[in-house]
């Protein structure tokens, strides 16, 4: 090597001095060898230089002056190798690392850069004759073993990759990586018995693992070797009774077989076991809730619900299933209240989350609660454009509509045109945000947008009509919308009123009556603005002290107008 080579002479020069001893005089010959040397260590230590600072270009320049000194040097061509690889030319590289490999045949690192360059130009056999003759001779070299038989296996040079995983077995031992990778061969070759045999000395070996035992009982099983795998979940159960994974597994099998009563033992045994991991319960759990209802089904049910939540009071994947059984009996408010204590351990369930706050919009609805949600929803799925249109929704619910716009801003922007129905109901959502925020050409703006993506959404068409009544702009167009809405639904009183006050507003007050008394007759208990509206219709239609009457039932009502104290005080209407 070069380097030592100087080493030497520095050594030697240094010795020579401080010993005073005279030197022979070098031939020509040897002055002109050391400095050719001298040049080719100082190019060498400079291309070596900006390699490291990534400057491949110098690099390559000072390495190939290098060369040129010392042409059979093989740091010198695996260097070069070295840049050209990082420069992404393993074409180029490929002739310098085999001259480095042939220049020094017992250095593994200029064989291993060959092998590498040969994967990176797509030709693994190649590569695996280098590795190959690393790891036949010897032991010094057998962790390469590993990567042949990977080598192989892409290959798909089956019998190959087995001879080199079981001189890889010889060396390291018996191990899952190796026994997993044999399986998998013989099972490509459809040779299950040695399959089998590979996985019962793991087994053994590993005395006491489940994972193992299930991982036999899996190809077992997929093979239509229901027994086998039965008999060898028992035995592994003799000599650990304390395992529950091998319970579920007798559990899977019993029931299989059709053996219930005996599948149910094994499961609850399971379930009673406090090690068995909580996320298995929850999704066995559900997979039984999924299952045809019968009373034995139910009785089970509550039998493992009982044992969960005594083993695993607190974890959030028993919530989220004992949730969903609950969805499943349609007792919507005990699942609803099962998934908000899931996402109280573990907000990361966007499908929780989804479930929460759907589900508690509706009549009495506590919007400061859902907001919690909402809110979770957006911390925890920032790129979720769903969550940010249901914030958007409940603050403006909530009359923070200044924040509310800021939300259903954001749904648009990340949806940008994917779901047009989620676009539409956004749309819909910031035209009301807007309009309480007094911004009323933004209001109607969003609003055409909403109805330009689906003309027949009642919602918007019924905000719409009213807006344009309250503001008494293109009435024609309200009164065809709220029409259009009351077509479709007759007997719903919000959609009635909403007719009613854009006919009083448009001055056909016995057409406002007609569909004001058909909203009377389908709302139990009329909101107060539907008071406060019939109050003034019936005063436009000459019927004084009937309209004060209603107008005093309204008068204590939180949506009632600020003109209503005028109105009682005064008997008169006002605007």
């Amino acid at each position: 090597m070069i380097l030592k080579r100087l080493f030497l002479i520095s050594t030697f020069l240094i010795l020579a001095i401080s010993t005073g001893y005279s030197q022979e005089k070098l031939s020509k010959k040897e002055r002109k060898l050391q400095e050719t040397e001298a040049k080719a260590t100082r190019y060498y230590i400079e291309g070596e230089k900006y390699l490291v600072l990534g400057e491949l270009d110098k690099a390559y320049f000072y390495l190939q002056k290098a060369l040129e000194f010392s042409t059979e040097e093989p740091a010198i061509h695996y260097k070069i190798a070295e840049v050209l690889l990082r420069g992404n030319k393993p074409e180029s590289a490929l002739p310098y690392a085999e001259k480095a490999a042939d220049l020094d045949i017992e250095n593994k690192y200029y064989a291993l850069m060959v092998a590498e360059i040969y994967t990176n130009l797509k030709q693994p056999l190649k590569a695996a004759e280098i590795l190959d003759r690393l790891t036949a001779d010897g032991e010094k070299n057998q962790q390469y073993n590993l990567d042949l038989a990977s080598i192989y296996l892409n290959a798909g040079e089956f019998d190959k990759a087995l001879v080199v995983l079981d001189r890889a077995e010889e060396y390291f031992g018996i191990m899952e990586p190796i026994t997993t990778q044999k399986q998998r061969i013989y099972l490509r070759k459809n040779n299950l018995e040695k399959a089998i045999e590979e996985g019962e000395k793991l087994i053994e070996a590993k005395s006491g693992t489940p994972d193992y035992v299930l991982n036999l009982v899996e190809i077992l099983y997929n093979n239509n070797r229901i027994d086998q795998a039965l008999d060898l979940v028992e035995c592994e159960i003799e000599k650990f009774p304390n395992q529950p994974e091998l319970h579920m597994a007798a559990y899977t099998l019993l029931k299989e077989k059709g053996q219930i009563k005996e599948s149910e033992k094994s499961i609850l045994t399971a379930f009673s076991n406090p090690d068995l991991d909580p996320m298995v319960e929850a999704q066995s759990f559900e997979s039984i809730v999924n299952e045809m209802q019968t009373a034995e089904r139910d009785s089970l049910l509550n039998k493992l619900e009982k044992l969960m939540l005594e083993y695993h009071p607190q974890d959030a994947s028993i919530f989220s299933a004992i949730g969903k059984r609950r969805m499943k009996e349609r007792k919507v408010e005990e699942a609803i209240d099962n998934f908000k204590k899931s996402l109280q351990v573990d907000p990361k369930n966007a499908e929780l989350l989804d479930q929460v706050i759907t589900n508690s919009f509706g009549e009495n609805a506590d919007f400061e609660e859902v907001e919690k949600f909402t809110i979770m929803g957006v911390d925890e799925f920032p790129e979720r454009a769903e969550f940010w249109f249901y914030d958007g929704v409940i603050k403006n619910a909530r009359k923070k509509d200044s924040l509310a716009v800021i939300s259903l801003e954001k749904a648009i922007n990340i949806n940008a045109g994917k779901n047009i129905g989620l676009d539409q109901a956004t749309y819909g959502a910031l035209g009301n945000a807007y309009y309480n925020l007094g911004e009323k050409e933004k209001a109607f703006d969003n609003f055409d947008k909403a109805i330009k993506l689906n003309p027949n959404d009642e919602q918007v068409l019924n905000n719409y009509a009213y807006f344009l009544s309250l503001e008494k702009k293109d009435l024609d167009k309200a009164k065809s919308m709220s029409e259009k809405v009351v077509k479709r639904f007759p007997n719903n009183g919000t959609f009635l009123d909403t007719h009613a006050w854009v006919l009083f507003q448009s001055g056909d007050y016995e057409g406002a009556k007609k569909y004001m008394d058909l909203a009377m007759e389908h709302e139990t208990e009329p909101s107060g603005v539907m008071l406060e509206h019939y109050g003034d219709i019936l005063y436009h239609l000459g019927k004084k002290s009937e309209a004060i009457s209603y107008w005093k039932k309204a008068e204590h009502s939180p949506e009632a107008s600020d003109k209503l104290p005028q109105k009682i005080k005064e008997g008169k209407y006002h605007e």
